[in-house]
């Protein structure tokens, strides 16, 4: 296993691929997309560049490899970031050529389905970046997240230590994307109560491995660039969220306990949880149904972690996840967390 490092970082003026790796939302959705796109060239002066797939809904797996060549291969694409999320990305990966991409190592930013592509770049030597895709944070109603465009500034264009803080307003709801409407307001957002810190008596450093709850799970029953030598994964930050589908406290438990039962879970010393989404269009949710699953969820998980690594230093309600706003964290990347100081920080 090829130790991760960090690619080299675009400037203000280049190019950066806009990819759909996943859903081709883009093609019939394009007013968070459009938006989003101009934001990447206003406020981070980068130019984007799109391919056959990214506004494509129904693209095939190898339209989708293609694309992702195609922006690694590309000298005049300095960075890659995808448009959205989805639920077959894993079907994607047996098509990649991990020599290609590894001889030209670039950012990679998104999340959700994306970690898919995340779990590929970290094992083929390249440190991505779980965040910040073009639709749902760079095509924010009105105006991004400060706390996230803050963010996503510094992980493209810095190196270097940068300090998390706990967001003192969020946001779960969404609106709909068809709607010119929803546009014309930033999102209603409530006051956050700061994270909540479990094993708080050490300091622990190490590279960062997860994503997204349901893909991780995939990807174990697939089989797929998962580590077979648990021992890549010894001291390093777990960092877990789960998705709009909102998976049951039962299903977040088996999960863990699937990991646990592998080996997996025990090897990491310390893990972030993103803090729960807890409104879906599905599942409308008041905040007291709300903060009731996110309560559960948070039982769940540290059913899990008793049972399987109970000395593991755990912090909940970290913004990294599929709720406003959200944080770039480096997939491979270091990350100390200091649970004394009740202090996190990443390295970009």
């Amino acid at each position: 296993m090829t130790t991760p490092s960090y690619p080299p970082k675009p400037s203000p003026g280049d190019r950066i691929a806009v990819i759909s790796p996943s859903s081709g939302l883009a093609g019939i959705l394009p007013l968070p997309y459009e938006l989003g796109l101009e934001r990447l060239r206003k406020e981070y002066v980068l130019e984007p560049v799109e391919y056959p797939a990214t506004r494509k809904m129904g693209s095939t797996p190898q339209e989708r490899a293609d694309d992702i060549h195609a922006a690694f291969a590309d000298p005049t694409v300095k960075a890659v970031i995808a448009s959205i999320g989805g639920e077959d990305q894993i079907t994607v990966l047996p098509l990649l050529d991990r020599e290609l991409i590894r001889a030209n190592p670039k950012p990679f930013f998104g999340m959700s389905d994306n970690t898919n592509l995340l779990a590929f770049l970290r094992n083929a030597g390249i440190v991505g970046y779980h965040g910040a895709s073009v639709m749902c944070e760079l095509g924010r109603p009105v105006a991004m997240n400060p706390h996230t465009a803050e963010s996503l500034r510094a992980a493209l264009f810095t190196s270097g230590e940068y300090e998390l803080r706990p967001a003192e307003r969020w946001n779960d709801v969404s609106r709909d994307w068809a709607d010119p409407a929803t546009f014309d307001a930033e999102p209603e957002t409530r006051p956050g109560a700061g994270w909540t810190w479990v094993n708080a008596d050490r300091v622990v450093e190490g590279r960062s491995w997860g994503g997204c709850l349901e893909i991780v799970g995939w990807l174990l029953m697939a089989d797929r660039e998962i580590s077979h030598d648990l021992t890549e994964y010894d001291g390093g930050v777990l960092f877990l969220e789960t998705s709009e589908e909102m998976p049951s406290a039962p299903e977040v438990f088996r999960t863990l306990r699937n990991m646990g039962e592998r080996g997996l879970l025990q090897r990491f010393s310390a893990l972030l949880m993103g803090r729960a989404r807890t409104w879906s269009f599905e599942r409308p949710n008041s905040p007291e149904e709300g903060a009731r699953y996110a309560a559960e969820q948070r039982e769940a998980v540290l059913r899990a972690m008793r049972a399987y690594a109970p000395g593991t230093t755990i912090v909940f309600d970290v913004d990294l996840g599929h709720t406003d706003p959200q944080i770039v964290i480096p997939y491979g990347g270091t990350i100390r967390v200091d649970g004394p100081a009740r202090r996190i920080a990443v390295t970009y």
